[in-house]
């Protein structure tokens, strides 16, 4: 069956830059539907023998070999704890790559590969805590769908040391806008592109969707203060509910109030593919996640030419 569901995924890229997402459907338990962007599918495959790693951390279920490949493996139900009190054990594996590596997640069942419209796809509800994986809910055919945050599942079963050690605060200039415009879906991916700004002594506006950022942009723009004088970049996600980062800096190349704006794509999606939609939308530079020393070299490049230009 995964077969025949992934074999298609290359004619999903016409998708990207057209407000759309295809996902990935799976089931943690007899009833209700998640989601996951194809883009971070490497394959699925039947539930493949379980090995231990002395250095696994605990969450994780075990290690599989892939095609010679060593892939760490988490149970996703126990890992967002979800009950599945009764139910057998998962079955599938779903490989992913995202954020500079490849591990699998096990799913107790694959259903299909739909197309969705990003602007269906809502906030998800507010539960409290830190304990919300998800980062939308959209509906497809009656069905709910809720779309899980895999990089925040991944950055709490293994956190990973910080990079940051080199970052050096850069010194403020006069004339020169110091505030960033952070757009992305995910809270740890907000939480850590902030850690990075402050490190480097800048200011942070976090939003959450491209069609916040671009509203926000348009009402600076309208009360008299263009957006350029206040950020020094727009830091953006590409897979996002409601407007995803492609159409966001389409959108923001067409208004000419914003298309002075200097955008940056941040992604945890891998492949040359994110480079060549970095060109056709008019994106001026694509860092994947996550290193953060490398944000903040690129982030220190942008305010040097500024403070060459200002």
């Amino acid at each position: 069956m995964s077969h025949q569901l992934l074999d298609r995924i290359d004619q999903r890229t016409r998708l990207a830059g057209h407000n759309r997402l295809a996902l990935l459907l799976f089931r943690l338990g007899p009833r209700q539907l998640f989601g996951v962007n194809v883009f971070k599918v490497q394959e699925v495959i039947p539930r493949p023998p379980l090995f231990t790693l002395p250095q696994l951390p605990s969450a994780f279920s075990g290690a599989a070999d892939i095609r010679g490949r060593t892939v760490p493996v988490l149970d996703l139900a126990r890992a967002i704890g979800y009950d599945t009190k009764g139910a057998p054990p998962p079955e599938y594996l779903v490989v992913t790559e995202f954020n500079r590596s490849v591990q699998g997640f096990l799913v107790a069942g694959v259903d299909r590969i739909v197309n969705v419209a990003v602007e269906d796809i809502q906030p998800p509800p507010d539960l409290g805590g830190d304990g919300n994986y998800l980062t939308g809910v959209t509906r497809h055919h009656g069905e709910l769908i809720q779309l899980i945050d895999v990089e925040s599942v991944l950055a709490e079963s293994c956190p990973r040391p910080s990079d940051a050690g080199s970052i050096i605060a850069l010194q403020p200039v006069a004339g020169v806008p110091q505030e960033v415009l952070v757009v992305d879906d995910s809270r740890v991916a907000r939480n850590q592109i902030r850690s990075v700004l402050e490190q480097l002594g800048l200011p942070a506006t976090l939003l959450s969707d491209g069609r916040q950022a671009l509203e926000h942009l348009q009402q600076l723009a309208e009360s008299g203060l263009p957006p350029q004088q206040r950020y020094a970049m727009v830091i953006s996600d590409i897979e996002m509910p409601a407007m995803d980062g492609y159409t966001l800096t389409t959108e923001i190349r067409r208004d000419p109030m914003l298309r002075g704006l200097y955008v940056l794509l941040h992604t945890s999606l891998s492949g040359v593919f994110n480079h060549a939609m970095v060109e056709r939308v008019g994106a001026d530079d694509f860092v994947p996640k996550y290193s953060e020393n490398e944000l903040a070299q690129r982030i220190a490049v942008r305010m040097s030419a500024l403070q060459k230009t200002g």
